[in-house]
């Protein structure tokens, strides 16, 4: 049977559109009557993007840190603080807006979920475990590549394990994509957020999933990506928020493969940011992905990229095995990559063989 996804159902783009985020947000204040949520990325505390956002009486500006990834806790304690703030007005929220990297936006999709599921967000993680719609939800992403702003799954660490909860309620109902936000973000982050998009790109276009319609993207995508990170131009920006867009799209209806199910391991144990893990596995992939490991170290060397080397020498027997067990319960991106029979390449020795290399 042919999988029926959910993507953003309204979109703008251009630089400078951020500016339109008040008329944007006019109608659904005027449907539900109640109080915009805005998460704002704790990093533009003293930014002039703070001063910005369209707060109107009522409203509640949560900064949020994510020096961390995102925490099934975390969004349980925002969850908590809403509803608090909710009682103390008597209303409710009729929006969450995120603004800020894929973590922030991550954290806006889950709350916007939790605030109409009972129990915790770990209760959640997995495919297809929502009841309930979310409450409206838009995201408004500052750094770009992870394709945050139009997949349907938000990426939490949970108590037991590293997974999202994937859902077709999990998609923003409104982005918001403005150039100029990303134009000064630091230079590795940018461009560990960026291969984020160029790694599912070539996983995706190597997959056993693979179709038509994720092929016509993620080629977009990757060939954005080519420009952005070896032939740089004055629309870099533009491009590579585009280049994440098309690459969020096509692993909709795709797949990512052995580098994501790897780089969930070094992020539950680690505490790696998705980005940084992703490079990290990929640089020992080369007898998954030889083309593109080479490339992506072309993109290394331009942009002065050093990985962090040695990451596991210190761990235990018991985190290597944690690692383990965490990259094998993805078990949608091992078939993607290896086909139906992927245990038989993928077993847990080969597993930890490759976490040793890093």
């Amino acid at each position: 049977m042919f999988r029926n996804f959910k993507l953003v159902s309204r979109m703008v783009f251009g630089r400078g559109c951020f500016n339109q985020l008040d008329d944007i947000l006019a109608e659904q204040r005027t449907a539900d009557q109640g109080f915009m949520v805005f998460l704002l990325d704790d990093v533009f505390t003293r930014h002039r993007l703070k001063e910005k956002v369209p707060l109107q009486d009522g409203d509640q500006l949560i900064l949020v840190n994510v020096d961390d990834e995102p925490k099934t806790t975390y969004v349980d304690q925002l969850t908590a603080d809403i509803k608090t703030y909710a009682d103390t007005i008597t209303g409710t929220p009729c929006g969450i807006i995120g603004i800020g990297g894929a973590s922030t936006l991550d954290l806006a999709k889950a709350v916007s979920l939790m605030l109409n599921n009972p129990g915790s967000a770990a209760d959640y993680q997995g495919w297809d475990l929502i009841e309930h719609p979310a409450v409206y939800h838009a995201g408004i992403p500052t750094l770009s590549g992870t394709g945050a702003e139009v997949s349907r799954t938000t990426v939490l660490t949970g108590p037991e394990k590293k997974l999202g909860i994937n859902s077709d309620h999990t998609v923003f109902d409104q982005i918001v994509l403005d150039p100029e936000l990303i134009a000064k973000a630091p230079a590795e982050q940018r461009f560990y957020t960026g291969m984020d998009c160029y790694i599912h790109c070539i996983e995706s276009l190597t997959g056993t999933f693979l179709n038509q319609f994720s092929r016509s993207y993620g080629e977009k995508a990757l060939d954005l990506c080519r420009e952005v990170f070896l032939d740089p131009g004055p629309d870099a920006d533009d491009k590579l928020m585009m280049a994440s867009y098309c690459g969020g799209i096509s692993i909709a209806y795709s797949q990512v493969g052995v580098c994501h199910a790897l780089s969930y391991g070094l992020g539950f144990v680690l505490g790696l940011h998705h980005g940084i893990g992703n490079c990290v596995a990929f640089d020992y992939l080369d007898e998954f992905y030889p083309a593109g490991v080479r490339e992506f170290r072309q993109m290394m060397d331009k942009h002065q990229i050093q990985l962090p080397r040695h990451l596991v020498a210190e761990l235990s027997d018991d985190q290597i095995e944690t690692m383990v067990n965490v990259a094998l319960v993805l078990e949608p991106l091992w078939e993607n990559a290896l086909g139906p029979d992927w245990r038989k390449t993928a077993t847990r020795e080969r597993i930890r063989e490759l976490y040793l290399q890093m």
